[in-house]
């Protein structure tokens, strides 16, 4: 969703988005929570993902882009 935001918020501001959507979708970020999302520090988790992915695709394409994710899972763990 903060993407989302962040594609429509020249157009519209983050307020009045995060208005419209907290009342469709419940739990949904206030503008105060978005501002903090955008500063706050990227999870560990995503900073692995952004070391895992390219080995990921550059495996897959090695073995031809045919091998599913039993031996991709497999071949990363070797």
């Amino acid at each position: 969703m903060i993407r989302s935001i962040d594609d429509h918020k020249d157009r519209f501001g983050v307020e009045p988005i995060c208005r419209v959507l907290r009342a469709a979708v419940c739990g949904f970020l206030t503008s105060r929570g978005y501002r903090a999302a955008k500063t706050r520090a990227p999870a560990v988790r995503r900073l692995r993902d952004d070391v895992l992915i390219p080995e990921m695709t550059r495996s897959h394409a090695e073995n031809y882009g045919v091998d599913g994710r039993r031996k991709m899972h497999a071949l990363l763990h070797r």
